[in-house]
């Protein structure tokens, strides 16, 4: 079956040479010039994955992947014409899973997209099918997390990322291992893409984030999952 993309970009030239571009590699791509039209795609036709452009007509993709991050789980790669730091770790910090700079070359583009849709299928058979951490319990085939008995909301990545974390059991992962393991790609990886998500999982797995008990730093070499 072939996978969907929502490919939302103000340019109409690069629409449509990203559009035969995925289309060459399997993809069946929908397009969107503006931030509502892609909110309205995305609820709409429910892509598999969604491609945002940073720079936008009526709203930027910082607005737009925070608005869709408040009814779905989508995975999203955020396109940005610039490197530093402050559209780096801000579209991730919006909800987006991953990004690639701009511009852009087809083969990394749909390369990143195939990593992310892989490590977004459901959990592999050989995971047990609940750990708990105190009072944080992590559901491996269902997805469903707990603290304290109420439902966390996580994105797919969110989720991926803790997942790592507790199969470790206990066990220092490195940035490098999570890059691979959730990510998917060492070649491409950044490690900021592990921090920023760190970063947003503490939010919602912790009780005061700023004083993590579950998901712990260990200086220079990683982070691990404690009870």
């Amino acid at each position: 079956m072939r996978r969907s993309v929502l490919l939302v970009e103000d340019d109409a030239r690069v629409r449509r040479v990203l559009r035969l571009a995925l289309e060459d590699e399997g993809f069946e791509v929908t397009e969107a010039a503006t931030g509502e039209q892609g909110l309205e795609s995305c609820h709409g036709s429910g892509p598999d994955i969604v491609l945002l452009d940073l720079m936008l007509p009526d709203r930027d993709g910082f607005a737009v992947c925070r608005e869709l991050r408040r009814t779905s789980s989508v995975p999203v790669i955020m396109v940005t014409a610039r490197t530093d730091s402050h559209d780096v770790v801000g579209g991730l910090e919006a909800g987006a899973d991953d990004y690639v700079t701009k511009p852009l070359v087809a083969k990394e583009l749909t390369a990143r997209i195939r990593a992310l849709l892989r490590r977004v299928e459901p959990a592999m058979d050989r995971s047990p099918r609940r750990v708990d951490f105190g009072d944080l319990s992590i559901g491996l085939d269902d997805g469903v997390v707990l603290l304290g008995g109420e439902v966390v909301p996580l994105t797919r990545t969110e989720f991926r990322l803790l997942v790592e974390l507790a199969v470790a059991d206990g066990q220092i992962c490195s940035r490098e291992r999570l890059l691979d393991r959730v990510w998917g790609y060492g070649y491409f990886g950044d490690s900021r893409l592990v921090d920023v998500h760190v970063r947003r999982l503490r939010t919602k797995v912790e009780r005061d984030p700023a004083t993590p008990r579950h998901v712990v730093t260990v200086r220079g070499l990683g982070y691990r999952l404690t009870a």
